[in-house]
């Protein structure tokens, strides 16, 4: 999962300084790195991994207690299915993707750099990372936690309440799931466009 979101990323920002470098433009490497990596790529793309391999396997796990009458007997139990089940969900995916996400940026930022020293770009690494912490504001660093966070929070929910709201047959968790994937991703770009709004009134 690392490696293959590393590789993503690394290749589209070293383009970029590459391009930049080609017109003389280097010196906006760092506002467009910002812009794409800690704005918008970093944020996204952590998103959806965790919807791949988290989200998915929450839904299966919580459609199937659904089946098999688990659900039922926490409450059976005097236990809230929604405190038990959902709420440790929402906080573990909210935190889950903004670590990911930090990580992803800074493996971006550095890699990409790297490759862009092979392609024997001329822009020095001062240059580059004065660009980068010229171009990041304290705003970015408040959006950037809670973009995150809020994709985490809407992927918890929406495959929480595809696991357990209504009752369900084992036959349906495929097909529960896979509304939920999509449903999820649908959440998570209305939720970037709401902060791509946000970034433009600053």
């Amino acid at each position: 999962m690392e490696s293959s979101s590393s590789s993503t990323a690394s290749p589209t920002e070293a383009q970029t300084v590459s391009l930049l470098s080609r017109v003389g433009a280097q010196n906006f490497a760092g506002t467009i790195m910002v812009t794409v990596v800690v704005r918008e790529l970093g944020p996204l793309v952590a998103a959806l991994l965790v919807l791949a391999r988290v989200g998915t396997a929450t839904v299966i796990e919580l459609g199937t207690a659904r089946a098999l009458g688990e659900v039922e007997a926490l409450e059976a139990l005097g236990i809230d299915p929604i405190h038990y089940l959902v709420v440790p969900r929402v906080a573990g995916l909210a935190i889950a993707i903004f670590a990911l996400t930090v990580y992803l940026i800074l493996g971006a930022v550095a890699s990409g750099y790297l490759f862009v020293f092979v392609q024997d770009v001329p822009l020095l690494p001062s240059d580059y990372f004065r660009q980068l912490a010229q171009a990041l504001t304290w705003e970015d660093f408040v959006l950037l936690g809670l973009k995150s966070s809020a994709f985490g929070v809407v992927i918890a929910i929406v495959t929480c309440y595809q696991g357990l709201a209504k009752p369900l047959r084992l036959e349906e968790v495929s097909s529960v799931t896979t509304r939920a994937v999509v449903n999820s991703v649908v959440a998570c770009v209305f939720v970037d466009a709401v902060f791509i709004v946000v970034y433009l009134l600053m």
